[in-house]
């Protein structure tokens, strides 16, 4: 059975797709057998070429979710594609998050001992990866940026950026700049980050996988067995906000909006979110909202991909409230699943949303509160938004595009 307009696998493809692998031919149903043997036939010009990639953290971010099937995708069209992280402390970590926060716009005191800590740490990581013997070496965000002062280039290196380069702090620009030159091409996410390099500069969209655990068919028991195992109450429509507790995603703005939106409407908000191992700031965040919960004011921090793929398809409405964001893979995974979403109008999310057909774009706590109203009140319009927001992952938005 082939999928329908919302991106729905039937029951017979969904039992020959196994999704703790990822291959080129499970996307035929999704992208047709054209698109399949157009990039089969791409890939045998690299066929056997061997592709490093190295991020921070094995779990709990985009960049990890994103490589752990693009790999898996990568190997299965012929190439050799090889996932590596790199270690680090605490200390490293927490200035990492900083320039995390800075490249976002946010002030950063970069002092000497700060930027010893930084380069010390991947010293030492350069010494324990094997990044020799590559056809290409692609490095994910600024952790890892200055590795390429380690190794003697003898294939492309690429630094790929999956932050809000809109805006960046000045300082920290000015800083890692000299490592960035280093390198062969620069990827970012969006036109509007290019910024003054030496380097070319390339536009990917990220991407999801259809068939992960996170994104994959679930039927209407399923569902409600994850609800109920959390507790989640569903005799109201759900509003829901899906992502790394981080105050870039405005987690506070989110539940303040909701509390509006309620004067008008009954709903359920539930604010469900985990950390990365590359952010220590995640926990803190977390901690100082619990105590805004109430009886429709869920927040949980959960590692349980299933419960995020059914409170998605459960939600009335998704919200991706953002004041910076790279791209943001939430938006395009509830959009995926035929829910209409309301985002903030920055970075990423604008590349996925156009406003007013496939969801929303909001700039203040105000409009997010009455477009919530607008879609619980309004079910052809949601229904429309959710159809329009599906086949615009399905043509833009699968991994099969980014590979």
């Amino acid at each position: 059975m082939s999928a329908d307009k919302n991106g729905n696998l039937g029951p017979d493809r969904e039992s020959k797709t196994d999704f703790l692998t990822c291959t080129v031919d499970q996307f035929e149903d999704l992208v047709g057998k054209a698109a399949v043997d157009r990039i089969l036939q791409k890939a045998e010009v690299f066929k056997g070429a061997r592709i490093a990639h190295v991020n921070s953290s094995l779990y709990g971010g985009g960049v990890a979710e994103i490589l752990d099937s693009l790999t898996l995708l990568m190997s299965s069209a012929g190439l050799r594609a090889e996932w590596k992280v790199i270690q680090g402390d605490p200390d490293y970590f927490s200035i990492t998050k900083k320039m995390h926060n800075a490249l976002q716009g946010d002030e950063i005191n970069l002092s000497k001992l700060k930027k010893t800590i930084y380069e010390g740490v991947i010293r030492k990581n350069s010494l324990r990866t094997d990044l020799e013997n590559f056809d290409m070496v692609f490095i994910h965000d600024p952790q890892p940026l200055p590795l390429v002062e380690h190794f003697q280039k003898k294939c492309p290196w690429i630094w790929r950026c999956h932050l809000d380069l809109s805006s960046p702090n000045r300082e920290v620009w000015e800083y890692l700049r000299p490592f960035i030159d280093r390198y062969n091409a620069v990827i970012i996410s969006g036109e509007d980050y290019r910024q003054e390099l030496t380097v070319p500069q390339l536009v990917f969209y990220p991407a999801i996988n259809p068939f992960s655990i996170k994104n994959r068919e679930m039927s209407e028991e399923e569902v409600e067995e994850r609800l109920e195992h959390y507790e989640i109450p569903t005799d109201l429509p759900i509003v829901c906000q899906i992502s790394r507790f981080d105050h870039w995603k405005d987690p506070a703005g989110v539940i303040q909006a909701f509390r509006i939106a309620r004067k008008k409407v009954d709903a359920t908000l539930v604010l469900l979110g985990n950390f990365a191992a590359d952010d220590p700031e995640g926990e803190t965040l977390y901690r100082s909202l619990l105590d805004q919960r109430e009886d429709r004011i869920v927040i949980m921090s959960k590692d349980d991909t299933a419960l995020v793929n059914a409170l998605q398809r459960a939600s009335a409405v998704v919200l991706q409230k953002s004041i910076r964001e790279g791209f943001g893979l939430t938006v395009a995974e509830a959009m995926f699943k035929g829910t209409p979403v309301i985002g903030g109008d920055v970075g990423g999310i604008r590349y996925q949303i156009h406003d007013g057909e496939n969801g929303f774009l909001v700039s203040s706590v105000e409009e997010t509160a009455d477009c919530i109203v607008r879609i619980l009140k309004d079910g052809d319009l949601r229904r429309k938004m959710g159809e329009k927001a599906a086949w615009t992952v399905r043509e833009r938005f699968l991994m099969t595009r980014l590979l």
